[in-house]
């Protein structure tokens, strides 16, 4: 190479460096932001709980529901609305997850009955179906407790 070649190659890896010098602090100050956001807004509005969550839930469908222009949604959220006004109590409301809960761990129990049933008989096609409705009853039983916290 020419000492033209080499002054261009010179030349490009100082404008990289001065670049890459730039833009470290640059993406590490984005980083910082991005990860910080949430946590100042999480410290602006508590996150909602019990009966509280679950109108907000609510009232975030019937909202959907509402820009998507569907009415018979919205008027039956606008009932579950009403009954959740009415009647829900926090305390009734943890009861009610908490008997999910219960349903759900039953519910894995006996299907881990039914794959040990089908792996004792060596059936495959039976112990894949076994499998896959353990994980489907132990993903359900994960979600109800997720709720218990909400």
């Amino acid at each position: 190479m020419g000492s033209n070649a080499h002054r261009h190659i010179d030349t490009i890896a100082f404008a990289y460096g001065a670049f890459m010098k730039f833009l470290s602090p640059l993406a590490l100050l984005t980083l910082c932001s991005v990860l910080v956001a949430p946590l100042m807004a999480a410290e602006e509005a508590p996150e909602l709980t019990g009966c509280a969550a679950k109108k907000q839930g609510i009232i975030n469908q019937i909202e959907l529901a509402k820009s998507h222009g569907n009415a018979d949604q919205q008027a039956g959220l606008e009932t579950a609305l009403s009954e959740v006004t009415a009647h829900c109590t926090d305390a009734s409301l943890k009861k009610e997850r908490e008997n999910k809960v219960l349903d759900a761990k039953h519910e894995v129990s006996k299907r881990q009955a039914d794959l040990d049933k089908a792996m004792k008989n060596g059936d495959p096609d039976k112990i894949n179906k076994r499998k896959d409705k353990l994980a489907e009853s132990r993903k359900e039983l994960q979600d109800a407790l997720d709720e218990l916290d909400k």
